[in-house]
């Protein structure tokens, strides 16, 4: 349960000092509770009159724990607060920094759960990891002295099945968390199958498999949580055999007093005073064990989350850039890139100048993407020179570079706000006339009309369902008001749309594109006529390049595309 990492975050020594504090004062409210509760007790049984301050002492002490109880929650309600927000911003600064590159390769769907659910449960893990560890290790100690004080051969006795009941929640610890760790793993996939099914949907119905992949996410989830009920089974066994063997350890304890009482060895005072310990004794580690199970995910997620923030950041190069202008030039030579998996690019080279409109096309798995990756600075190449307004860098991962950059992806992201808020997303200070601009430029005037607040009106994940040609046309007005950033990369931005949304986006797309440098990835080859230049992609390897004309003319692997998807050629 107990991840070393966590007493490293910031803060964890300051908050560890003051609940260490709290607890060493709670465990002597705990025992003068126990022994006044005890003493009125033991005078009412040998009929003495109620003694009423020892009642009181009984009254101040039990309302001094809640009380401590409270600011220990208060305390770590805040310190989790800011500790994980702390977390969320670096993984979302990380994530910013590795771009795409990073979403690749960990999934979308694990990316989003470790941001938002993952986050969460790491907030949880913090508050329970700190508030039953100090716990378990200060009350204990201070409740068997006081124990001892009234029978030494009690306290000897829970002494010694302590570590027995330790031991046995380890066993069954190691083989719980086995078994967690595993189930983490298998809902990351099954975050990143739900993701990409929902990203698939449109297609399946087209094809009309979308009631046959049903069958197959209703699998995947039912093997979930079948596996799902394996671990709990474990955390059910370990928690019984827990209270099992403390119930027992106390029983042991009552019937040995017993037994002193009758003989008349043992008064009822001290007697009673450690029965009423005995279980305050346990309590920490019974409630230690009792979320133990429950913070498996969040010790996962922790260990994941803090994995992610220390991926090394990519090597900045130090160049000064200015603003991409009409007389501004980017040389590429012999550019490589391997992923661990052995997919490669081979290298390649190719000059760019001033404001063109660059389209990259290629088969699925071409390598459009790690292109558009490799030139937006996103992935760092394996080799090769980068010629940049005259200023030589071994990577495109330059902060005046990536600072003018608009990247538009197959599906936007579309923000639970309002549609005010999401199309000024880049631009907060623009005013609603601008907004109504950019909205009337992409096309969004129908939505605007249908919705019911008009620009207040709230959308995105659980409220307002837009299509995918509304996300794309949401991404398009958030270019278009900002047009400081002279550079565009699109990455298959049209690639799930009908073919009529795609025709009416490309009409509106297209003037967008003046005045900027743009490089468009696409398997869509109507879209080649209206490139300055053409990058031609096969499996990893740029074949050809060169203007739509020159290309046809040579009649190599470009028109072999075209004859692939006859048809979209005429489009």
């Amino acid at each position: 349960m107990i991840d070393q990492h966590l007493f490293q975050l910031a803060g964890a020594k300051s908050i560890a000092k003051r609940l260490a504090g709290l607890d060493v004062l709670q465990a002597f409210l705990i025992i003068g509770q126990a022994l006044s509760l005890d003493w009125v007790l033991t005078t009412l049984w040998e009929g003495h009159q109620l003694d009423w301050l020892v009642l009181i002492v009984f009254v101040g002490c039990f309302a001094g724990r809640q009380a401590l109880n409270w600011l220990s929650e208060h305390w770590l309600d805040d310190y989790a607060g800011r500790t994980s927000q702390n977390l969320r911003q670096q993984l979302l600064k990380k994530i910013f920094d590795l771009g795409p590159a990073l979403v690749q390769k960990q999934g979308t769907g694990s990316t989003i759960t470790m941001v938002l659910d993952g986050i969460n449960e790491v907030r949880d893990y913090i508050k329970l990891t700190f508030t039953k560890v100090m716990t378990m290790m200060i009350v204990p100690v201070l409740v068997l002295i006081a124990m001892a004080v009234l029978d030494w051969r009690s306290a000897l006795i829970l002494l010694v099945m302590y570590p027995l009941i330790v031991l046995f929640m380890i066993i069954l610890g190691k083989a719980a968390q086995a078994k967690a760790i595993k189930q983490f793993g298998n809902f990351q996939k099954l975050s990143n199958n739900f993701i990409d099914s929902l990203r698939g949907i449109g297609t399946l119905k087209y094809f009309g498999l979308s009631k046959r992949y049903s069958k197959s996410i209703y699998n995947s989830s039912e093997l979930f949580r079948h596996r799902t009920m394996r671990v709990l089974r474990i955390a059910m066994l370990s928690t019984f055999a827990l209270d099992f063997f403390t119930t027992l350890s106390i029983a042991v304890i009552a019937v040995f007093l017993g037994f002193d009482l009758i003989d008349g060895k043992m008064n009822l005072f001290p007697a009673l005073g450690i029965l009423i310990l005995a279980p305050e004794y346990f309590l920490p580690i019974r409630n230690f064990a009792g979320d133990f199970h429950a913070t498996l995910n969040g010790k996962n997620a922790f260990g994941k989350i803090r994995q992610l923030i220390a991926t090394p950041d990519p090597e900045v190069a130090a160049v000064p850039v200015h603003q991409w202008t009409d007389s501004d030039e980017l040389q590429i030579d012999d550019l490589a890139f391997h992923y661990q998996n052995g997919m490669h690019m081979m290298p390649l080279s190719l000059r760019v100048h001033g404001y063109q409109k660059i389209g990259i096309i290629g088969m699925s798995g071409s390598g459009k993407t790690t292109l558009i990756n490799l030139l937006s600075g996103f992935l760092k190449p394996d080799s090769g020179k980068v010629t940049i307004q005259g200023q030589t860098a071994s990577t495109m991962h330059i902060p005046g570079w990536q600072g003018q950059l608009t990247y538009i992806p197959q599906t936007p992201y579309v923000f639970t706000a309002s549609l005010r808020d999401n199309i000024a997303f880049y631009t907060p200070k623009v005013n609603d006339d601008q907004i109504r601009e950019a909205i009337h430029v992409v096309g969004l005037d129908d939505l605007l009309e249908d919705l019911p607040d008009g620009l207040d009106t709230i959308i995105g994940s659980g409220k307002r369902a837009l299509s995918g040609g509304q996300a794309q046309r949401i991404a398009l007005a958030r270019a278009f008001l900002d047009q400081s950033r002279k550079v565009m990369f699109f990455d298959e931005p049209t690639a799930h749309l009908d073919i009529e949304t795609e025709l009416d986006l490309k009409a509106r797309m297209l003037p967008l594109m003046k005045d900027h440098l743009v490089f468009f990835a696409t398997h869509r080859l109507h879209w080649m006529a209206q490139m300055d230049y053409i990058l031609v992609m096969d499996h990893g390897k740029l074949v050809e390049q060169g203007t739509y004309q020159d290309l046809l003319h040579k009649n190599g692997y470009f028109t072999e595309l075209i004859q692939r998807m006859r048809g979209e050629d005429n489009v």
